[in-house]
Parts: structure tokens; sequence; C-alpha cells
């Protein structure tokens, strides 16, 4: 086994309590040591779920910090090139458009 995948002795001891604390009338020691084996699954589960959970809340916690540490005037720098990024349209679709109803009213003043 790797050094992350060994259940520490607290938990061992916790979920042989839990798994003894359930048993059952008649059950045999190496069922109540199959039941204790998987609470050690699980709470190892728990706790990996729960340190991902306190990473990802540190990296919110440090990219909201770093923000708040940006001064405003780049902030709103920022804020105004996206806004620019993403309003900026190519005017080919346009000069298409105005061309093509140029031409439609040419052709029908021609025709007539």
């Amino acid at each position: 086994m790797a050094k992350y995948d060994k259940i520490s002795p607290e938990t061992q001891q916790e979920a042989m309590k839990i798994a003894r604390a359930n048993q059952k009338p008649g059950q045999t020691k190496e069922q109540t040591q199959l039941i204790a084996q998987g609470v050690q699954k699980g709470i190892d589960e728990y706790k990996k779920q729960m340190k991902a959970r306190a990473r990802e809340a540190s990296r919110q916690k440090k990219l909201q910090a770093k923000a708040k540490t940006l001064p405003q005037g780049e902030q709103e720098e920022e804020s105004e090139v996206e806004v620019i990024e993403l309003s900026r349209q190519h005017p080919l679709p346009w000069v298409l458009l105005v061309l093509s109803w140029l031409a439609f009213a040419g052709a029908w003043f021609w025709l007539r």
C-alpha cells in the first residue's frame, strides 16, 4: 500500500467501535471485521472529500484576496478591456447587407 492509502489507527479504532455497536446477535468476528473495513473506507472517503473541499475553499479565498489587493484602476481597466472585446463586431456583415439592399433597389428601379 502507498503512504496515502494507509488508514490511521484512530480511524481503525473508530470503525471497530461503530461495527461493534451495530453488531447483530449471532454475527461472527469475521463479519464484524468486514463491516469495520467498510466503515473505514467510508470514513477515509469522507476525509478525502473534506480535504478536497478545504483545498477548494482555500483556493477561492486566495483568489478573492488577490482580487482585493489589485488597485482599483487596474480592475477597472481589465473590465473595460473585456467589454470592448465582447462588444466589438466585424463590419463585413453590415457592408454586405447594405450592398445587397443597394443591389436590390437598383435592380428594382432598372426593371421598372
